[in-house]
């Protein structure tokens, strides 16, 4: 019997073993590789380096966004961590070298975690944090001499975004800025950023991001059992980011910032130096446009502010200014964000509907001092009357009276308050062909739409708002009637009208949207493409800024294709009869005021004006033009928001801007001085050191020669100097392209 059970006992005890060495052997030899990648795959840790981020290049290749090479001081946790008191003493002794309270380097090196927040590094551990930008050269040397009192510390270049700001221009908006990356990018499926990562938010900046970032570098780093790094297994270096030559020109764009500043403080002062304020010009913008391709020369917006805010982190203060309101929102950039009523510059679409509807240019239309539907009347501007006129010399004085009663003969002819099953509506459909009522495309984030009001706008609008109006006409505006009665009445009674019938298109709505008030809201880089769409002959041109994307290397990675989205259908004749009135504004017109000393003999203009009533506010100063009317090259278009009559407010400084580019002075052309005549046919060049070199000037364009960047000069001394003395351009573009390191 005891034998049975010693015999059962040693039957268990080698199935036992022979189980367990089966299993061993699975572990061991079956799956010894998979479980050897594994655990080679813990010992590994991967650590990402920021790519340096490309530059922002204008037509002639002068920096507009760069790079400044700056001096890094960095900590290594991993040295840190092997440091008695966990590297405590050191962070004193650097603290007091650098200036930096030590709880503030402390925050700074600290890991980010759930229950840790910021201020605290969001890397990998495994990668030296970065605690203190822009050093003196001296403290800095004075870490890396002294190695052994500052264990884990190290001092080095750094890439810094800068903004040089070439003939003191801004284009603060258009130009964009960066921010660290956020929660939602970092949790995306196909996520793109590293936690250290800065992104483009706005302009180019956030257009380009991919073009600008580059590509990381990603290192393999080995760590020990307790999660030191030992040994670097693989490196991966970053690939700088591409550069982004633009259409804009920095001397054109400096002058466009100037004069519209000038044009606002001369409306609100008066043009004599000491009167008394006659406007309020609270904001504007200017655009300057190829008409022949799209490309933005110059794109200005008030108020606006210095970019380099955004150098090194912005302060919540300085943010919290540019997005307030009663600071006019600086960040906003009105010239393709701003939506304006257009006044009288918006005749050219009503002028082209006329032509295209049947209206004779030969025809004589009488300009009375008003115009009446029902008990409505309609006035010309300060009560005007020029009697029977031709079409050319209605475009010429901008008789308002004519445009009513054409947009009013227009709208009875689609059946009045009775449309027709298919009404024309020749004035609204005329300005969706020029582009009006939607997004340019520019290739720029945020951009406005306008505004173009048509039936089916009016019965949708109807249908989403008639339970508020109808509210409203009973209740009123309570909330406004203590501090403004009369506009708490007006408001009222707009309500009531909607509630009942504002579904409906009337004629009072036809022929006040004929001299562009009403429904109609245009954002200035809108204007500025329809009156280049007529300059030259019809084509809708996408407005964009980008010319051309270049390697670190000088290598073009891509140049911008014009895309044409449109054709305006405008006939031969009806373009040359168009172009030759608004010449005749300029000639004789209410812009002849503005061009009284300009050259008209030698540069042909055509230009248009524009003061738009707003309800509760000054009137809005419009001011629209191309030149050479006779091969034209470009359109300008600025509005400045309650700065008064367009002939008195904007068309003076579009006319200096002007001046600007063909060289106009005391009424004759200088070649010699003309800042962009046409816009460079080729691209900047960036050589093999780094240098860019402009492209080569037409034979009119001489403007006074330009630096990259002026000295001082920025070596690396003693143990730092990594490259012989340089201009902080070429310095930037040498440790970009990995010629420095």
């Amino acid at each position: 019997m005891a034998r049975g059970r010693i015999a059962v006992v040693q039957v268990l005890v080698v199935a036992l073993l022979i189980t367990l060495g089966a299993r061993l052997w699975y572990l061991q030899v079956r799956s010894g590789p998979q479980f050897q990648q594994a655990a080679a795959a813990n010992d590994l840790r991967s650590v990402t380096t920021a790519a340096v981020r490309g530059s922002i290049l204008d037509d002639q290749g002068r920096p507009l966004v760069d790079n400044r090479t700056v001096l890094q001081v960095s900590v290594d946790l991993s040295t840190l961590a092997q440091q008695p008191g966990q590297g405590k003493a050191v962070l004193e002794r650097l603290s007091a070298t650098l200036g930096i309270p030590v709880a503030q380097l402390e925050q700074r090196v600290r890991l980010c975690s759930p229950t840790v927040g910021q201020p605290c590094w969001s890397g990998s551990p495994y990668q030296p944090i970065p605690v203190a930008r822009d050093v003196p050269t001296q403290v800095a040397v004075k870490l890396m001499e002294e190695r052994d009192q500052y264990p884990g510390v190290s001092a080095g270049p750094a890439a810094d975004r800068v903004y040089p700001k070439p003939f003191g221009m801004q284009a603060a908006q258009v130009l964009g800025y960066l921010s660290p990356v956020g929660p939602d990018e970092l949790s995306a499926p196909d996520p793109t950023y590293q936690p250290t990562d800065m992104v483009g938010r706005s302009g180019l900046e956030q257009s380009y991001d991919k073009q600008l970032r580059g590509v990381p570098g990603v290192a393999q780093v080995a760590v020990d059992n307790v999660g030191r790094a030992v040994r670097t297994v693989s490196d991966t270096p970053p690939v700088p980011g591409d550069d982004v030559v633009t259409t804009l020109d920095a001397h054109v764009q400096a002058v466009a910032e100037q004069q519209l500043a000038a044009a606002i403080k001369a409306a609100r002062y008066g043009w004599d130096k000491g009167t008394h304020a006659q406007y309020r010009a609270d904001s504007g913008a200017v655009v300057v446009l190829d008409v022949n391709t799209g490309g933005v020369v110059a794109m200005a917006t008030y108020p606006s502010y210095d970019p380099a805010v955004w150098s090194g982190g912005i302060s919540a203060a300085d943010y919290a200014h540019l997005t307030d309101p009663k600071a006019g929102t600086p960040l906003l950039d009105r010239a393709y964000q701003g939506q304006f009523a257009p006044g009288s510059t918006f005749k050219i679409v009503t002028a082209s509907a006329m032509l295209q509807d049947g209206f004779s240019p030969h025809a004589t239309y009488d300009c009375s001092p008003d115009f009446a539907i029902g008990s409505q009347d309609f006035h010309n501007f300060e009560g005007e009357a020029f009697g029977p006129i031709s079409l050319k010399r209605t475009i010429e004085v901008s008789c308002d009276t004519v445009f009513y009663r054409a947009a009013y003969d227009m709208w009875l002819h689609d059946g009045g308050n009775h449309p027709a099953a298919h009404p024309l509506d020749p004035v609204q459909n005329m300005a969706l062909d020029y582009g009006l009522g939607r997004p340019t495309g520019i290739d720029l984030p945020g951009e406005a739409g306008g505004d173009v009001q048509t039936r089916q706008e009016k019965q949708a609008t109807w249908n989403r708002m008639k339970g508020i109006w109808c509210r409203r006409a009973q209740t009123g505006y309570p909330e406004v009637a203590g501090s403004d009665p009369a506009r708490a009445a007006y408001l009222k009674q707009i309500a009531h009208e909607n509630c009942l019938d504002g579904w409906q298109f009337r004629g009072g709505d036809a022929v006040i949207e004929a001299i562009g008030q009403g429904g109609i809201l245009v954002t200035p880089l809108q204007l500025a493409r329809v009156y280049a769409a007529l300059a030259n002959g019809g084509t809708l041109y996408q407005p964009h800024l980008e010319k051309a994307i270049l390697a670190p290397d000088g290598r073009v990675v891509s140049t911008y294709q014009p895309k044409v989205v449109g054709h305006v259908p405008l006939s031969r004749a009806t373009r040359s009869f168009l172009v030759n009135a608004f010449e005749g504004v300029a000639q004789e017109g209410t812009a002849s005021g503005v061009y009284g000393g300009w050259p008209l003999n030698q540069i042909q203009v055509g230009a248009k004006t524009g003061t738009a009533d707003v309800y509760g506010k000054q009137a809005t100063s419009v001011f629209a033009s191309f030149l050479p009317a006779d091969h034209p090259q470009y359109a300008v278009a600025m509005m400045v928001s309650q700065g008064g009559q367009g002939a008195l407010t904007s068309g003076p400084a579009v006319e200096k801007i002007e001046e600007a580019l063909y060289g106009v002075n005391g009424g004759a052309v200088d070649p010699k001085s003309a800042l962009l005549p046409n816009p460079p046919a080729s691209l900047p060049r960036i050589t093999a050191d780094g240098t860019l070199v402009p492209p080569p000037a037409p034979a009119s364009y001489n403007v006074p020669a330009w630096q990259i960047l002026p000295p001082p000069f920025f070596p690396l001394p003693g143990i730092l100097a990594a490259a012989p003395f340089l201009p902080e351009r070429r310095y930037a573009d040498l440790y970009r392209t990995g010629a420095l390191t």
